[in-house]
């Protein structure tokens, strides 16, 4: 049962990874988008006050399975992980944190444009 709550949970964590990252592109999803990544951030920066700064419980729960599956040494992001795991190197954990962060505040920026701003152009020019 672990090995399947590990995949369901990477699967969960890259399916969250993906939405936060490209959900802002298509109009029936844009909404929703900045929803969730106003839970991201919140989770990032409000629970990070106690849990620590880009804290996650997918990442808390995950690592616990890990750990149960005789996983250690974990970082604390699920996306270093993921990087070191897939291309076999290991990267710097705070390039990943810096990356991370200039990846998804651009993803949260193209949001708030796509939802707020673009409307209001297309408001203001005369056809």
């Amino acid at each position: 049962m672990l090995p399947f709550l590990d995949i369901l949970l990477t699967c969960t964590h890259l399916g969250l990874i993906c939405f936060n990252l490209f959900a802002w592109i298509w109009p029936a999803t844009r909404k929703v988008h900045l929803v969730v990544a106003g839970i991201t951030l919140a989770s990032w920066f409000i629970l990070g006050i106690w849990y620590g700064l880009g804290y996650c419980p997918i990442t808390e729960w995950q690592w616990d399975i890990k750990e149960k599956l005789g996983e250690t040494n974990l970082p604390n992001s699920f996306i270093k992980y993921f990087a070191d795991k897939i291309s076999g190197k290991n990267f710097s954990a705070s390039l990943i944190d810096q990356l991370t962060f200039i990846v998804f505040l651009t993803a949260i920026m193209a949001s708030l444009y796509v939802n707020f701003l673009m409307k209001k152009e297309k408001k203001t020019k005369p056809y």
